[in-house]
Formats: C-alpha cells, sequence, structure tokens
C-alpha cells in the first residue's frame, strides 16, 4: 500500500509540474504601420503575460478598407515586427477582426491590446468575440507616439519636435490640428508629448554586457523612421562580430546634415526604436558625429560599418570615418536595400491628401466611440 501512496503522490507531482510548465502562448494583432516603438512596448508587455508571443499582422488590403493607406507596405511590415526582439511568430494577412478561431488555430491562449480603440469601418469593435469569451487583456498603451502623430511630422514639415536642450519641450500647437475633427480630440492617437525615462529605455535595453572574447562592432546614424532599409543593414551589422553597439546621432547633429525638419523622429524616440531590434546589443545616445580613437579604445570597438550612402564631413570638413580606416576596422556594407527615410516622406508627400483624409476619418471616429463610453 505505501508503495502505491508514493506512486500515487508522484504522479500528483508530476501532473502539477506539467501545469507548472505548461506555456502560455499570447496573441497579439495589429497593423504595424510605420512600426514605432509604440507597437514594440506592446509587444513587450504582451510577451510579459505569458511565454509565447503569436503576432497576427493585417494585409494592405484589409487596413485600406478599414482604415485607410498604410505607409509600409505589407512585406515591409511582415519584416519589421519580425525583427522585434519580444516576437517569437509573425502571423502574415491576420483577419482584421479577432475570432476565437484564430486563437485556436495558433493555440493561443488569449489576445492582448492596448487601451486604445480598434474598429473596423462600420464602427464594430474588432475584439468584440475574444472580449465575449473573456480571452482578451489589455496593456497600456505608448502615450506620446502614434502613426498619426509621424505622419503629421510629415506633412507639416515642422521642427518643433527636435530636442535642442533638456528645458525645452516640443510645442505640438500645430501637429494637434493633423486628424482632428471639429467634435473634438481623440485621447488614442490625439498628438501628445512623448516623455522619455529612464525606465522606459532600461525596458527596452537588453542589459548584457559583451563576454570578454566578443567582437564588438560599432555603426551610427540617425536610424529616422525606423524602416526596413535600417533593418537589413543592421542585420549585416551584426555579422561581422557578437555584439553590436548602435550610435544614435543627437536631433541638432542630423539636422545639420539632412536639414529641412529632419529628423521626424526626435532623439530619444529613435534611441527606444533602435532598441526594439533583435540585432542590436547596445545603443549610445547622442554620439559624437566622429569616431575617435579615444571612443575605440573606451568601448573596445574591433569593427565600424557603415551603408553605402555619402559619408558626409564634420563641421571642420574632416572624414568622420578618418581613424577607423587608418587602423584597418572600418567596412562599408551593402544591404542590398536602398529605402531610406526622404523615400518614406516622399510616400508621405505623394499621398497627402488620402493620409490627411484617414487621421481625420479615425480621429473623428475614435472620438465618437469614447463619447458614448462616457455616456453609458
Amino acid at each position: 500500500m505505501s508503495g502505491k501512496r508514493c506512486n500515487s503522490d508522484e504522479d500528483t507531482m508530476n501532473g502539477e509540474s506539467s501545469k507548472r510548465k505548461k506555456s502560455i502562448r499570447i496573441w497579439v494583432d495589429g497593423c504595424f504601420d510605420m512600426v514605432h516603438f509604440g507597437h514594440a512596448n506592446a509587444l513587450r508587455q504582451a510577451k510579459q503575460m505569458g511565454d509565447y508571443l503569436v503576432v497576427g499582422v493585417h494585409s494592405d488590403e484589409e487596413i485600406m478598407k478599414h482604415k485607410g493607406p498604410p505607409v509600409f507596405s505589407q512585406e515591409e511590415r511582415y519584416k519589421m515586427v519580425r525583427a522585434i526582439k519580444w516576437v517569437d511568430e509573425v502571423v502574415e494577412n491576420a483577419p482584421y477582426v479577432t475570432t476565437l478561431e484564430t486563437l485556436d488555430t495558433y493555440n493561443c491562449d488569449f489576445c492582448v491590446h492596448g487601451d486604445d480603440i480598434t474598429t473596423t469601418s462600420d464602427g464594430t469593435d474588432t475584439y468584440h468575440l475574444v472580449k465575449a469569451a473573456e480571452r482578451y487583456k489589455e496593456c497600456k498603451r505608448t502615450v506620446g507616439i502614434s502613426t498619426t502623430d509621424l505622419v503629421g511630422r510629415m506633412l507639416l514639415v515642422t521642427k518643433s519636435h527636435h530636442e535642442r536642450d533638456e528645458t525645452k519641450g516640443p510645442n505640438k500647437n500645430d501637429l494637434k490640428e493633423v486628424g482632428l475633427s471639429q467634435d473634438g480630440r481623440s485621447p488614442y492617437t490625439g498628438t501628445k508629448q512623448f516623455v522619455p525615462t529612464t525606465k522606459r529605455i532600461a525596458q527596452f535595453s537588453e542589459g548584457h554586457e559583451p563576454k570578454p572574447n566578443d567582437k564588438i562592432v560599432y555603426v551610427a546614424g540617425a536610424f529616422d523612421l525606423f524602416h526596413v532599409g535600417h533593418l537589413d543593414f543592421l542585420e549585416k551589422a551584426s555579422q561581422y562580430g557578437d555584439y553590436l553597439i548602435v550610435g544614435i546621432h543627437s536631433d541638432p547633429v542630423v539636422n545639420r546634415y539632412k536639414g529641412s525638419n529632419y529628423p521626424i523622429m526626435n532623439l530619444h524616440e529613435r534611441v527606444l526604436s533602435v532598441l526594439t531590434n533583435k540585432y542590436v546589443s547596445e545603443v549610445i545616445i547622442g554620439a559624437p558625429y566622429t569616431v575617435t580613437m579615444q571612443m575605440i579604445n573606451d568601448f573596445k570597438i574591433d569593427a565600424v560599418c557603415h551603408g553605402m550612402t555619402p559619408i558626409l564631413p564634420d563641421v571642420d570638413g574632416s572624414d568622420p570615418y578618418e581613424i577607423p580606416k587608418e587602423i584597418g576596422i572600418f567596412h562599408r556594407i551593402d544591404s542590398s536595400n536602398d529605402l531610406t527615410s526622404d523615400m518614406i516622406v516622399q510616400r508621405i508627400i505623394r499621398n497627402k491628401f488620402l493620409f490627411e483624409e484617414r487621421n481625420k476619418k479615425r480621429e473623428a471616429k475614435e472620438v465618437y466611440i469614447e463619447n458614448m463610453i462616457r455616456k453609458q
């Protein structure tokens, strides 16, 4: 009898162990247009709720039907989402309305979405089915960043979002007019100032130091409107070593060599965007334009890489990569992707009317729904 009790206890313990080890699979879906750090932060929060994150990305056709034209193509969005370090699997052409069948097909326990409103073209809550089945959870939306805001900056050619010093915050009086209806302002996509914190940067950082024998690779740039061109470059750069450090130039430095209202995203927004990438190990915030010997020694840099874009001289006319070239650690990388931030902006300008109409419709719909909720 004692033997039987022992087996019974062992079976019970094994059963409990099996329950504890059950992998929790999470479903998140969305358009992920201009895949920014707000999207990535939602994915980071969702991943914390379980073990395996499946991300469904809507097709261009579905987005056009329910919201208007996307800025990034579906192939660009699929690739960008796959490169976010919290994502385990991407499902292409995910349905716009999240169903129980979708969750079951991919063996997901529940769906996660931000605490903003997402509806179909006829105003239906895209998550009403999973909410009714109690297989829905919410995460906090990242205040101060949205695709609507970024499109607005490009359409208005404003510089108010640049960070020139710590005491002057961006004035968004002009920006808030983009996409606003006359009846109010959406609490979800209406423009708000993004306030960076050390906590947010820590949440996005890998937080690990290079190993003693790691080969350290350094790249630098604006990385504005983080896109697949940047992604392909970073993937190639990461192959030159084991630990990839990315230097992000400050807003005034980027504006000096890019002109106009560049960068479209300010320094801290660009830092967070780069930190979401799975190839990146560390970021230098406000990196100097010229790569010095002191920097090479301080960070123990073994390779310095640059893409095929022209290298503009520093303010004194010197080559910013002169020293890496002299000591033989400089490499030019052909990522086979010629997409640039300028080309993204041109997409917006070419379809200015369509994007303005998209923003206005989205804003008006969200304000209407929010007012209805308040009246209940």
